[in-house]
């Protein structure tokens, strides 16, 4: 979800020099990570179904639709796929073993925490929590479905993939600003609260300005100057690689037309 399918997913050759201790490591990693995506997708569908139960927005509910167009948009007119270099490794950005606890933290922080706390204000009749929470959980599905339906189609270029985390993301940190405005100015704690609804109450606060710090940190210090530029470093690349390939192609053609055509062979009687 900042990236997640489509910064570190599966090589789809891996390199055959990689030690098998390496290899081991790797696989343990791809395995925790596809194990969190499976996760992640059984929540998306729960998700959506109360997010359609008028607790979203009308703004964020066409969100979604006006981001695949214009991704769909920018496939075809702007960043087109290469083809044959397009079906080949999918991921944008290798990341370490730090990156990979960063995002497995994200998704506790961004996904996990407050689907707790929307299921939590249902069961404690807290309407304000369900409808704060919610808008960003509806967003953070979509964007996690598109994510992992649009990592593995050649159809869509690097810096088009790219530009899911990242428009996702901004519209979500101006949702958790919301978030913030409601539980921290429009909801305040009666006189008469019990430890376990100051408990509840600063939760909600707490997980609200997490948020607000995680997605913030993701967009400025990760999104925006690391992944973005890398997608449009190799999509140029391959660009070039083809460009080059094709000139390459036309010169060799070229030189065998002209050997075949030139004067000083003599025909026999």
């Amino acid at each position: 979800m900042s990236g997640i399918s489509l910064a570190v997913a599966p090589r789809t050759e891996p390199d055959q020099t990689t030690k098998p201790q390496q290899q081991q490591q790797q696989s343990i990693m791809g395995g925790v990570m596809g194990s969190l995506r499976v996760i992640e997708l059984q929540l998306v569908a729960f998700i959506m179904v109360f997010s359609a139960s008028g607790l979203v927005p009308l703004l964020d509910l066409i969100f979604p639709a006006f981001v695949s167009a214009y991704l769909l948009a920018l496939s075809r007119l702007a960043f087109p796929a290469h083809g044959s270099t397009s079906s080949g490794s999918q991921e944008i950005f290798q990341g370490s073993r730090f990156f990979r606890f960063y995002v497995v933290m994200g998704t506790t922080v961004g996904l996990f925490l407050p689907l707790a706390y929307v299921l939590g204000g249902f069961a404690r009749g807290d309407e304000h929590a369900v409808r704060s929470a919610t808008p960003h959980l509806f967003l953070l599905s979509f964007q996690i479905l598109t994510e992992n339906i649009i990592s593995g189609l050649s159809l869509f270029s690097p810096p088009v993939r790219a530009l899911v985390p990242l428009l996702y993301t901004v519209r979500r940190i101006f949702v958790i600003i919301d978030w913030i405005y409601d539980v921290w100015l429009n909801k305040t704690l009666p006189a008469n609260a019990h430890l376990k609804d100051v408990a509840w109450f600063c939760f909600g606060r707490s997980l609200a300005v997490a948020n607000l710090v995680y997605f913030s940190v993701n967009l400025f210090g990760f999104l925006i100057p690391q992944f973005l530029p890398r997608a449009f470093e190799r999509y140029f690349r391959e660009k070039d690689e083809i460009y080059s390939k094709v000139s390459e192609d036309k010169r060799s053609t070229a030189a065998n037309t002209s050997q075949a055509t030139a004067p000083g062979t003599k025909k026999s009687d």
